[in-house]
């Protein structure tokens, strides 16, 4: 995992340069993780730093009424320099796309960036909404009865990827 952010973080550095201030938003819980690494391995090849926020999608997400119970509200901390700032976002894994549909709805909330990008750990394909990463660490190809589950230390003790059928198939 480690190498493969480290990829992450020189395409990022090489597609936008030092253009501008850099915002990245990590989605809640495992995308935080993430892009507080990411934003580390930035810092050291930018000539200024990247700023960090984290998004709780929870609110924003199209699902709550099908499921019949409310949502449970993480933190949310988004820094004030996102207007007119290149926001990327930061997720563990990229799947039907309504993650990402969320994460942009909340985003747009706080202002209206320059530009939004998406970096994703993994793209796991199976979209239901026309949502594509910009940057991403591995495509890997799985059925609808399987899932990926995404381990970091900082929550998980170990990094892994692990790909597992899923409960209620």
């Amino acid at each position: 995992m480690a190498r493969t952010l480290d990829r992450l973080a020189s395409e990022v550095v090489e597609r936008r340069g030092e253009e501008g201030p850099l915002v990245l938003v990590g989605i809640q819980r495992r995308g935080v993780d993430l892009a507080r690494r990411l934003k580390k391995l930035l810092d050291a090849r930018l000539s200024a730093p990247a700023i960090l926020g984290q998004l709780d999608i929870n609110l924003y997400r199209d699902d709550w009424s099908s499921l019949g119970i409310a949502p449970a509200i993480s933190h949310t901390e988004i820094p004030a320099e996102v207007e007119g700032a290149s926001v990327i976002l930061v997720d563990d894994v990229l799947y039907s796309g309504r993650t990402t549909r969320a994460a942009l709805e909340a985003i747009l909330d706080f202002g209206r960036p320059r530009r939004v990008e998406l970096l994703v750990l993994i793209d796991r394909g199976h979209r239901e909404l026309p949502i594509q990463a910009d940057y991403v660490g591995k495509r890997v190809n799985t059925s609808a009865t399987e899932r990926v589950d995404v381990l970091v230390a900082e929550r998980d003790e170990q990094d892994k990827v692990l790909l597992r059928p899923k409960a209620d198939a």
